[in-house]
Formats: C-alpha cells, sequence, structure tokens
C-alpha cells in the first residue's frame, strides 16, 4: 500500500519536559503524521466514512496532549502512536513531535517514530 493521509505542522501545548522550571508552564509543541491507508474507496465514493478523517485525528492528538503530562517526548510520541493506531485502524504511522522552544539555539528538537506494519507503508 502507497497511500497515505498526511498532517503537517499540527500544534497542541502541553506540560512536558524532565526540569522542574518545565513542569510550572504549558510549552508548545509541533506534530507532523504520515497514515498508510488504502484511499481508493473513498475516492471511488467521495465517502469521508471510508476515510481517514485527519480532522477527527488532529483534533484527538491535541485533545491529548493538551491532557498530558509527559516528561519526555519520546513517551508522548510513544502514546500517541499507539492511540492513533487503535482508534483509526492505521496499519502504520509516522509520527514526529518537535519541541521547538527547548534548545534556544535550534529551531526545533524532535523526535520521530514509526510504528505499526511497514509493508504498509509503501516504502
Amino acid at each position: 500500500m502507497t497511500d497515505k493521509v498526511l498532517i503537517f505542522g499540527l500544534r497542541a501545548e502541553a506540560v512536558i519536559g524532565v526540569y522542574d522550571w518545565e513542569r510550572d508552564l504549558r510549552q508548545p509543541l509541533e506534530f507532523d503524521i504520515e497514515m498508510a491507508t488504502d484511499v481508493a474507496a473513498a475516492a471511488e465514493n467521495d465517502d469521508l466514512g471510508m476515510a481517514i478523517d485527519y480532522a477527527a485525528v488532529s483534533r484527538r492528538v491535541i485533545e491529548e496532549v493538551e491532557g498530558s503530562t509527559y516528561q519526555l517526548i519520546e513517551s508522548l510520541a510513544e502514546h500517541l502512536a499507539a492511540m492513533i493506531l487503535r482508534e483509526f485502524g492505521v496499519g502504520w504511522l509516522q509520527l514526529r513531535v518537535k519541541k521547538p522552544t527547548a534548545v534556544p539555539e535550534a529551531c526545533g528538537v524532535g523526535v520521530l517514530i514509526e510504528r505499526g506494519d511497514s509493508n504498509l507503508s509503501g516504502r
């Protein structure tokens, strides 16, 4: 399968970090999500019910992020990937989590993970 649904630059704020000062404020995070799926049936029928609803995925990710208090972005990424795979019937995904304010000398730091069946990714 080579079809993918993409979400770029999704933004949410969370309490995240290992330092004491980070536990008292909300910090911005950015997400890029790539989800493998077969879009043929949805496209043929022009039916959102047969597609991955990227608006619903976005809302759900924001809800989870804003309610989270992880120390590591790695932990948050694992949680989000498992939730998307489970709740949206995605067979494979790639998730990038960026913390833009973590290192002042960089435009951001982050993690990139892939979860699910890599045969579905088309790579």
